[in-house]
């Protein structure tokens, strides 16, 4: 049963199209296309998170081979070679392009680092520590509760606002001692991610330019059931980040979209649902790695799926187990 992971013929193909020198596609955060043939422009980190969700292990050839590059990532420094894909073409580019770039890779890196277990690791306790007490400062401002600013017709993000990331999130729910150790940031967090997310959708002024900041929350992910029915896959992504991070059980709201989850399996507790999600692909690029794993899941590899997901999703909300 170990080496079962190992057999699975989607993993072997992307295990197989990594590059010698260990990324995929000299990219780092793009996802596969809509209509893309199997894994064809995956970059390494939703690749190497995949990998992990998979149960390959963090020592199988891939996966060292992609680490060293994650771990270079990590470092605070202004390197424009390590842009990858977010870098302009020719190389080079602004010091604000460059260091935008930097970050935003420095923390996705550290959120797959974590989920491949190398929490001990003090290369990344050591970026975990700023990443986290650059958002925690910001949550502690009174510029976080009006984060906007105008720029021409717009309002984007003013430049010394720093919210969490979905991969500084991640990041956190993979390394449970660490949070342990900053209980009281975890305060923040969990009062931050419980306050209403504001109309404005996240953007900011980087260099010439104004970029979209997606990957950036500001508020309740979940904040209604109509969120969940309208990205089922960006719904579980969350239902679990939240779990892993130990608040899904303090919010009575997300709670109750997790039981409504629960609600819709069968005799056997095996989850049914008659009509098929719209759309399996979320919304969220960083929930891609995740779900679903079966390329195109029958109605019994989905049911298997997300009857799994629940799983874990109970298993570190600390709810009982049953097995049936």
């Amino acid at each position: 049963m170990a080496g079962l992971p190992y057999s699975y013929a989607p993993a072997l193909s992307l295990a197989l199209s990594q590059r010698p020198d260990g990324t995929w596609n000299g990219a780092m955060l793009s996802i596969p296309a809509a209509r893309a043939q199997d894994f064809e422009g995956v970059g390494t980190i939703p690749a190497v998170r995949r990998m992990l969700e998979y149960g390959w292990d963090r020592e199988s050839p891939p996966l060292v081979r992609a680490r060293r590059t994650l771990f270079r990532l990590l470092a605070e420094d202004d390197d424009a070679a390590l842009m990858f894909e977010l870098g302009p073409r020719g190389g080079g580019g602004e010091i604000e392009v460059v260091r935008h770039a930097r970050a935003m890779l420095r923390e996705a890196a550290a959120a797959a680092l974590a989920q491949a277990g190398y929490e001990a690791d003090p290369r990344l306790r050591g970026a975990a520590r700023r990443i986290v007490e650059r958002f925690d400062a910001y949550l502690r401002s009174p510029l976080a509760e009006k984060p906007f600013v105008r720029a021409g017709n717009q309002h984007v993000l003013a430049p010394e606002a720093a919210p969490p990331s979905i991969y500084a999130l991640v990041m956190l729910a993979h390394m449970p001692r660490f949070r342990n150790e900053n209980y009281d940031i975890m305060e923040h967090v969990y009062a931050y991610l419980s306050q209403p997310m504001p109309r404005a959708l996240p953007a900011r002024v980087v260099g010439k330019r104004v970029v979209s900041e997606t990957h950036l929350v500001l508020g309740d992910p979940l904040p209604h059931r109509s969120t969940v029915e309208a990205d089922f896959a960006g719904a579980l992504f969350w239902l679990e980040t939240l779990a892993r991070l130990g608040l899904l059980r303090r919010n009575e709201n997300w709670s109750r979209f997790f039981d409504h989850f629960l609600d819709e399996r069968d005799e056997v507790g095996v989850w049914r649902k008659e009509k098929r999600p719209p759309s399996l692909r979320s919304s969220i690029p960083f929930a891609w790695a995740s779900f679903p794993l079966e390329p195109h899941p029958s109605p019994d590899a989905l049911a298997a799926e997300v009857t799994f997901r629940l799983g874990v999703i109970a298993r570190s909300s600390g709810r009982t187990i049953e097995l049936v």
